[in-house]
């Protein structure tokens, strides 16, 4: 069965040239330059998810080496034997063409530590006809004989291209972006930021009836009744209003915690039980990208935060 991606924005406005791609211009110089010499270093790319680790690895093999290349998403295959069999396998031999080949490990952060070891010896034994792009979201779990090996890129968008290329895809569906909604619309992507898949996707759905209409992922009403429940430290009824208000942010809970941060940032008076709050928000902003269920640690937060009004 095939599927027809093509209705959906972020596939159809994946960019598939250099020159399309949204990133730092001094990094797009560098791999601009590896067109002439029809080669590249082993590279590592690291950044958040959404922001173009993986369109930039194929633009590289596709359209800046032309180049035969094996693509792996090494979050479903991250064992030991994917690097002994398909990976070795593939290194190991030289292209049909004379050129270099390339192997994009997507994910990489999520390979095991043997594979990430054996594969450590095969970027090493067959560097004379193979090269390696690795993506990871998380550098730190990349072994260091890994990162030694390639060089780091973070590939962070700068957040005025962001709204620039957010505010084109709109433009280039039809959407009117007016007056009275241009604060609002950098508003929205700055709260996505970076992760621009998630901004268009986003942008997509708040289109759909043919005009843009952006709903906030945590209304004030929202913020205003969870930060009353934390100062009355109605632990019981917070979570009953949490859950009840679900559907007002879209069960995002990490963007209710990204504005409930603003939020007290702006409302809350007291300069040393600020401090308390925003770290404590801060904290499980930063667990958010390790839990599995994260309105389990969105409701922590909040008991964490309860809990701060006593000391």
């Amino acid at each position: 069965m095939s599927y027809d991606f093509s209705s959906l924005w972020v596939e159809k406005y994946r960019p598939k040239s250099l020159e399309d791609f949204i990133g730092d211009a001094e990094i797009k110089s560098s791999i601009d330059s590896f067109r002439a010499k029809e080669e590249i270093p082993n590279l590592l790319f690291i950044g958040t998810p959404g922001i173009g680790k993986t369109s930039l690895a194929k633009i590289i093999v596709n359209d800046i080496l032309q180049c035969q290349y094996l693509y792996i998403n090494a979050s479903d295959e991250n064992g030991i034997d994917t690097i002994r069999n398909k990976v070795t396998h593939f290194a190991q031999t030289k292209s049909f063409d004379g050129k270099i080949k390339v192997i994009i490990l997507d994910e990489c952060d999520g390979v095991s530590l043997e594979g990430q070891r054996a594969l450590r010896n095969t970027m090493e034994e067959y560097a004379g006809v193979t090269r390696f792009i690795l993506t990871a979201n998380y550098k730190y779990r990349i072994i260091p004989a890994l990162q030694s090996r390639c060089q780091s890129i973070d590939l962070t968008p700068p957040i005025d291209q962001v709204v620039r290329r957010c505010a084109s895809i709109l433009k280039q569906e039809g959407i009117a972006l007016g007056d009275d909604q241009k604060k609002r619309f950098i508003e929205f992507v700055k709260s996505n930021y970076p992760d621009l898949r998630k901004c268009i996707n986003e942008l997509q759905k708040f289109t759909a009836s043919g005009k843009l209409v952006l709903k906030d992922t945590a209304n004030n009403e929202v913020l205003q009744l969870i930060f009353n429940e934390i100062k009355k430290k109605n632990i019981e009824t917070l979570r009953k209003a949490l859950i009840e208000s679900e559907q007002a942010f879209n069960s995002d809970y990490v963007s209710l915690l990204r504005a409930l941060f603003n939020f007290i940032d702006a409302n809350e008076k007291n300069s040393e039980l600020k401090k308390f709050y925003l770290l404590t928000v801060s904290e499980h902003l930063y667990r958010s990208s390790f839990c599995v269920d994260q309105e389990i640690n969105c409701y922590s937060c909040l008991i964490a935060l309860s809990e701060v009004t006593t000391s």
